[in-house]
């Protein structure tokens, strides 16, 4: 099951992606007899438990508005997360290896346990918007495709073996970096966070569609050049030690969004490098969840 955020006549909802097009998330609770219905993604996802999720699947069934994709803009599926992305660095051996010696690098060794920092989406953008190019503070903008997991319920100290309770779904997000602001600050919240740099989406794809943990495809590609090309069993940390891990002592929270890294193919990595510049038009594919495409401006 796929959950949306998406524009139509003028209004933002969120709904579900069907093969003929978009079902309002209220007009679903109506059918259900519910009087109240969340008014955004990170209210569905706060009261979304097994029972109402079987509700959905039901409602599914019934003779429901599909709206079709022509009339509707699909937005980032959490435009306005609640907190900062966390993020982790150098989760994919391959990545790392490739930035042996880059000079936009910040340390260039494996890592022993992972690597946390964080990046403002305020707001996420969606599939078909633009990036801006941002060229009076960068001339090294780089793409980094990353699997996004979305927590469903919170929790601190959680085990291992109890990670994929606390989850919602995945995402897909295009980790936008300047790099020339990575190195020159030492760290990467600066270089990460300006405006636009967090295209998100298409979709959530519900945590019970794949297999857990998830092995997907996951590429990059640079005006229909592919770019970067692994799947997701190849990270160093895999999701169920990065939740663990990470809520230690730290309490997570629903709609909290975790990128799990990026696979080598990165512009820095390239030997020359291979920044972004305005027209280039970036796609970024992850099997199941769908394809996020956004030009830089």
């Amino acid at each position: 099951m796929k959950f949306v955020t998406f524009e139509s006549e003028g209004k933002q909802n969120i709904g579900i992606l069907s093969k003929e097009g978009v079902v309002k998330m209220s007009d679903i609770f109506k059918a259900l007899g519910k009087d109240e219905y969340p008014k955004d993604m990170n209210g569905f996802i706060g009261m979304c438990n097994e029972s109402l999720l079987a509700d959905i699947i039901h409602a599914d069934s019934l003779e429901l508005t599909q709206i079709s994709m022509d009339d509707v803009r699909i937005c980032a599926p959490i435009p306005y997360p609640r907190r900062n992305v966390i993020c982790i660095g150098k989760n994919y051996s391959d990545h790392v290896k490739e930035m042996e010696g880059s000079p936009t690098a910040i340390g260039s060794e494996r890592p022993e346990s992972p690597i946390y920092f964080t990046k403002s989406a305020w707001p996420a953008i969606g599939d078909g918007d633009a990036i801006c190019s941002h060229e009076d503070l960068t001339s090294q903008l780089d793409y980094e495709v990353e699997l996004a997991v979305i927590i469903g319920k919170g929790g601190r100290d959680i085990p291992s073996e109890k990670a994929f309770e606390h989850i919602f779904g995945y995402t897909i997000v295009n980790d936008v970096s300047a790099r020339d602001l990575q190195s020159s600050r030492k760290q990467w919240f600066k270089g990460k966070s300006l405006d636009t740099f967090t295209p998100m989406g298409p979709c959530i794809l519900h945590r019970d569609s794949v297999p857990f943990p998830p092995d997907l495809s996951i590429e990059s590609h640079v005006n229909g050049e592919r770019r970067q090309s692994s799947r997701t069993a190849n990270m160093i940390f895999g999701i169920p030690e990065i939740i663990s891990d990470i809520s230690k002592g730290f309490t997570l929270i629903e709609g909290d969004i975790i990128c799990t890294g990026t696979p080598s193919g990165v512009g820095a990595g390239f030997k020359p490098q291979r920044f972004l510049k305005k027209g280039d038009i970036v796609r970024i594919d992850i099997e199941g969840i769908g394809t996020l495409t956004n030009h830089v401006k």
